[in-house]
């Protein structure tokens, strides 16, 4: 009785969703597609206890199988400091899930003709033209270094795949976080005058960590890219979003800059307090209104319901809807291995490699972990993830504003929670 009761209120609030600004997907009990409604009352308690023992200010977690919504739900606070509950319908800085997207964007350049993976980027953004690669010196200090021309050019196959030899300043990795701090190029986790072009053209006269193709390095290869889409369309960033995949997928809540009249369902960005509770980072107005810098690497704001319409329009092959972005071989291209044998440097990759915008989960024989070979994902810097998962048609979603966040569990146990749940 209990499990019918669970699966009754599940639908009536995917139900609830479906009509939230036309956005969405049609919603499902749990069982419909192929989950346990029983089994999924463990992930309310779960995110809920992150929220009680002051882990999370808040959260939203989304649930999708067979394109329909069968789990979607808010926990805790957008605003601690006003008491402002953590709505469904939350917006949120996604930051590196908007890789993704900038990738998706450049695909649809490469099928309309524009240019070949392989080709150098410099023919297009001249600047990076004849590439130098640091080279340390023996002494061990960072600073004392020499250059030596790169093996070879960037391609635009490189900035995709994070082996281009570009990095992140916020690594703290000398002398590449001075190099580009002195420089004035600048990561996009804050506001940054003047516009993303100004940034790369300066980017791409400094010195690279590693040769093209050699390495795999995050960092700054998809704000490039973001750029290259200006260059080829001769649209902004934001113009090119908006009119060549937000309106025909339907994404009516995402944005560089938010107009006025959505600035209330910002959530608040929060850091740990030391003893306990959080602090404002205050960084909630500064992406509230206008500006000029889009950047393809960590830009966007958006809702948990917008990035699942996008994250299914890739699971269905390159269309939503009736509306086509992109060709089933594209999508198919984009999610298999682009970089070999090549090691992801963190812990939370181990079982990964990459392709065409996406971590790629190769099994977990290989990872150790739940899921499914084939499965795509990525992440945004102030704790934001999702998943796609071709072989169970299933996605995953959760929001959340707080940093730092590398510490944390939420990802990994969410995820079984969801694979536990399946029952078909």
């Amino acid at each position: 009785m209990k499990s019918i009761r669970f699966s009754f209120l599940l639908s009536i609030f995917c139900l609830g969703f479906v009509g939230l600004s036309g956005q969405g997907l049609p919603a499902a009990t749990p069982e419909e597609v192929g989950l346990s409604a029983q089994r999924l009352e463990r992930l309310p308690a779960l995110m809920q206890g992150y929220v009680d023992d002051e882990t999370l200010p808040g959260a939203v977690v989304l649930i999708s199988r067979k394109g329909r919504t069968a789990y979607f739900e808010s926990f805790g606070k957008a605003s601690l400091e006003s008491g402002q509950a953590m709505q469904k319908d939350s917006l949120f800085r996604i930051m590196s899930m908007t890789k993704p997207v900038t990738s998706v964007a450049v695909m649809m350049l490469y099928e309309e003709g524009h240019f070949l993976l392989d080709e150098k980027i410099s023919k297009y953004i001249p600047e990076f033209e004849n590439p130098q690669v640091i080279v340390q010196d023996d002494d061990g200090d960072p600073f004392t270094y020499d250059t030596v021309p790169a093996n070879r050019e960037i391609t635009i196959r490189h900035l995709l795949t994070h082996t281009s030899g570009l990095s992140y300043q916020f690594f703290g990795e000398e002398p590449i976080t001075t190099l580009y701090s002195e420089s004035g190029v600048d990561d996009g986790t804050e506001l940054i005058e003047g516009t993303v072009g100004d940034k790369m053209r300066i980017l791409g006269k400094l010195p690279l960590k590693s040769h093209p193709g050699e390495a795999w390095q995050y960092g700054l290869s998809t704000d490039v890219l973001g750029y290259l889409v200006e260059v080829v369309s001769g649209m902004s960033l934001d113009q090119f979003f908006r009119q060549r995949i937000f309106q025909p997928l339907g994404m009516k809540d995402t944005y560089f800059y938010l107009p006025k009249e959505k600035r209330s369902r910002l959530a608040s960005l929060y850091t740990p307090k030391e003893g306990g509770g959080f602090k404002d980072m205050k960084l909630k107005e500064a992406f509230a209104g206008e500006g000029t810098y889009f950047s393809g690497g960590g830009g966007l704001i958006s809702s948990a319901s917008d990035y699942l319409r996008f994250s299914q329009m890739l699971l269905n092959g390159g269309e939503l809807e009736g509306k086509r972005l992109l060709g089933r071989k594209t999508i198919e291209l984009m999610v298999i291995n682009h970089i070999g044998d090549l090691s992801l440097p963190w812990d939370f990759l181990k079982g990964y490699r990459w392709g065409l915008g996406f971590a790629l989960h190769q099994g977990p024989k290989y990872s150790g972990t739940i899921g499914s070979a084939g499965e795509y994902r990525w992440a945004g810097y102030y704790h934001t993830f999702y998943w796609i998962d071709p072989e169970e048609e299933l996605i995953g979603i959760m929001m959340s504003q707080v940093w730092p966040n590398m510490h944390l569990d939420v990802y990994p146990k969410l995820r079984v929670m969801v694979y536990q749940s399946i029952i078909d």
